[in-house]
């Protein structure tokens, strides 16, 4: 082990004895009472020494035997101490490659503060170079949303979607202007290409492209060009995704609102269709209305301007990024809403519904509320859903 203080975390002292890491509310932490030979070697704690040397620059400093250990456990424990040599094999292949890791720098130091184990964030990390993501959806959020999954170091981004890019699908960081014409899904993958740090790694055999479904893949995203699609997903579409236990996010732009939501976890979390029963028992108009939308197909170019589908494809990309490191994002059983101009995001709840042969339904009985009566959660809330989840699904092992 070289132990190192997480370099993500800028270090001030509050008076001689009292040292704080870290300046945003969220990850600071205090750490005291500190004596100033205990702050001597603070400084030396950079990950490029190992624990015996450590100890002997300790007894050089007059420090007690034990000191040293004693502080690093106490570093650990806090959530404070990464490991520089941390991380297993698949983190060792990764500081192997010095211009692919110094891509990913900011990223590691992102998930050091999430992390709390030594060697954990790099574990992490690595792991996203062996994942495989689907995004169904070229558009202005489903390009952009895929290179950023790429540029974070997932190994296997695959985009799907037809028909040819149009003027309005270019996007700054998705499909530039030069694809204008070209069939979307190459321009896409090509895209995603570009802004991978690396090469991902081989995987054995020769697979095909990842069909709907595909138990292999380690999450789909849908992001649909067609507005009503965002707003009323089909349940039908995903039918294979709930038979195989895919787990899959929601994200897109109707009328000038963005929506990321629900990440549906097959058997363990509502579904879209559980939004749509849920919408028919609050609305008995709502059948005709969605029949009337799905009836003719729209000619017009959507309201998705590129600072809302900009905000949505990040908050969609740090959602799935959350689930594939092993966390539980607020998504799972929730749409989160933004509209323009305010871009003030908000929560509605997606309840498991008794009806929905999607399985989860015995589950929520008893806990199903409608949106109406319960308040929205503003972006600092907790999901309720997210809370009672066993937290089993992790997409990495």
């Amino acid at each position: 082990m070289h132990p190192m203080v997480k370099p993500a975390l800028r270090r001030g002292w509050r008076d001689l004895n009292t040292v704080q890491f870290g300046m945003a509310p969220a990850h600071a932490m205090v750490l005291g009472p500190v004596d100033t030979a205990t702050g001597s070697l603070l400084t030396l704690l950079d990950g490029t020494r190992g624990l015996s040397l450590l100890r002997d620059e300790g007894r050089r400093m007059g420090l007690p035997d034990g000191h040293v250990d004693g502080l690093v456990e106490r570093l650990a424990r806090a959530g404070l101490l990464d490991d520089a040599t941390g991380g297993g094999p698949a983190a060792d292949a990764l500081r192997g490659k010095p211009a692919v890791m110094d891509r990913l720098r900011p990223d590691h130091a992102s998930l050091s503060l999430v992390a709390p184990e030594p060697g954990e964030a790099l574990r992490r990390l690595a792991a996203r170079r062996s994942l495989r993501v689907q995004v169904q959806g070229a558009g202005r959020v489903g390009v952009v949303l895929a290179a950023a999954l790429a540029a974070a170091g997932v190994g296997h981004v695959d985009v799907h979607d037809g028909g040819c890019v149009e003027p309005w699908d270019v996007a700054p960081g998705g499909l530039p202007v030069e694809a204008i014409g070209e069939r979307r899904d190459e321009a896409a993958r090509r895209a995603v290409r570009r802004a991978a740090p690396d090469r991902p790694p081989r995987r054995g055999g020769v697979r095909s492209a990842p069909e709907e479904g595909d138990p292999g893949l380690s999450l789909v995203i849908i992001a649909p060009r067609d507005s009503l699609a965002v707003h009323a997903p089909d349940p039908a579409a995903a039918e294979p995704l709930i038979t195989s236990g895919t787990p899959h996010l929601y994200a897109g732009v109707v009328e000038g609102t963005g929506v990321v939501g629900p990440l549906v976890l097959p058997g363990d979390t509502a579904c879209v269709g559980c939004l749509d029963l849920g919408r028919t028992d609050r609305d008995p108009t709502w059948p005709r209305l969605l029949a009337q939308w799905r009836s003719g197909q729209s000619r017009q170019v959507p309201a998705c301007d590129l600072t809302l589908s900009a905000t949505v494809a990040g908050l969609a990309a740090g959602h799935a990024l959350a689930f594939l490191d092993g966390e539980l994002p607020s998504s799972a059983g929730a749409r989160w809403e933004v509209s323009v101009p305010g871009f003030d995001w908000h929560a509605r709840p997606v309840w498991q519904h008794p009806a929905c042969p999607c399985g989860t339904g015995e589950k929520g009985k008893g806990e199903q509320t409608s949106d109406n009566e319960r308040p929205h959660e503003t972006m600092s809330g907790q999901q309720p859903h997210a809370a009672r989840l066993s937290g089993t699904w992790r997409a990495h092992v």
